[in-house]
């Protein structure tokens, strides 16, 4: 596995229910399939009360973005006195991204929140900004192909928040297993009308 974008590793997905959203990544921090430094790496961010980013790519533009985020979301609440909405933090993504497209961020976001009507917004995006919707799920990383596989198998519609968790946790894990570049546990947010329960979960460490 060569390339800047799989340097670091990173498997990350967003998946929808009734009237609620989850995202997951998983938390190891390596030097390609050489060497694992840390299982303790922070990939998914939140930006609103209602809306997370997981970014995957090269660490130190992923800090690097997270950050920019962070000051345009401050920016614009400041301005306009009211929250930015979901699908509007994805053109503002896609904007940023694309505006660096000669020298692009090496980091492929997903946006998953809940709009103004309580219903899921999910959408991924390539380095230069290219914005992918989606109503079920959307993944991003070296194990994108593995989460394809396993999240159209186990996605169903209308699952509550319970079990949209296990669908997404059990879905994380089993892709991770196949992928050498990321894994080492994970993480999962679940943002519903009223709260977000976040859990870690225990993979596998070697």
């Amino acid at each position: 596995m060569s390339g800047i974008m799989n340097y670091n590793g990173s498997a990350i997905v967003a998946m929808a229910g009734e009237k609620c959203v989850a995202i997951a990544a998983d938390t190891r921090y390596g030097i390609r399939e050489l060497q694992t430094v840390s299982c303790q790496r922070q990939k998914i961010f939140q930006l609103t009360n209602k809306t997370f980013v997981g970014l995957a790519g090269l660490a130190t533009d992923v800090q690097t973005m997270a950050s920019k985020l962070e000051f345009s979301l401050k920016l614009f609440e400041l301005r306009e006195e009211r929250v930015m909405q979901p699908k509007t933090i994805g053109n503002m993504i896609s904007h940023t991204l694309y505006q660096s497209r000669f020298g692009p961020w090496l980091t492929e976001p997903v946006v998953a929140g809940l709009d103004s009507a309580g219903d899921p917004f999910m959408c991924a995006f390539d380095f230069i900004g290219a914005m992918s919707q989606a109503k079920d799920f959307v993944v991003s990383g070296t194990s994108s192909e593995q989460l394809f596989g396993v999240c159209e198998s186990f996605w169903r519609p209308n699952m509550d928040k319970d079990e949209l968790f296990e669908t997404i946790s059990q879905c994380l894990l089993s892709a991770v297993d196949r992928d050498c570049l990321a894994g080492w546990g994970g993480v999962v947010h679940v943002i519903t009308e009223d709260q977000i329960i976040t859990k870690r979960l225990k993979g596998r460490m070697d």
